[in-house]
């Protein structure tokens, strides 16, 4: 081995450690927190811009999210280290399949094909207004 291999193995060494301590700097790859309420709506808020919110519905292990906004219901779901936000009807979201305290919505979309959110019962007792849009 001669003194070129060395040369350049340090450098690759060294290039690799700025990389990492870019990416620790940007905080790149780290999971996004639990949601809350107001999280939720502030995503909801970005991602549908516009639309009035009836209601919020935050999973209680602040994987997800689900509201009401007229005769849609949208969709706030973990998808790797972020969140996915999808619109469906209402109709769909009511009819979804509830069983364990999971409400699974089927999103019928190859990049988050269904929205499993932690839920104490659906459809919910607490919303106050008309539930079937």
């Amino acid at each position: 081995m001669d003194e070129a291999f060395f040369v350049q193995l340090a450098a690759s060494a060294a290039a690799v450690g700025v990389l990492v301590a870019v990416a620790a700097w940007a905080k790149i790859a780290r999971p996004a927190g639990p949601l809350d309420e107001h999280k939720a709506r502030l995503l909801l808020a970005d991602e549908f811009p516009g639309r009035a919110i009836d209601a919020v519905w935050v999973a209680s292990d602040g994987a997800g999210a689900l509201a009401k906004s007229g005769g849609l219901a949208l969709v706030i779901c973990r998808v790797g280290d972020g969140f996915a936000a999808r619109q469906i009807p209402w109709a769909q979201a009511v009819c979804a399949t509830f069983k364990n305290g999971r409400l699974s919505i089927d999103l019928s979309d190859i990049a988050a094909p269904r929205a499993v959110i932690a839920l104490p019962a659906w459809p919910p007792k607490s919303f106050n207004g008309d539930l079937a849009a």
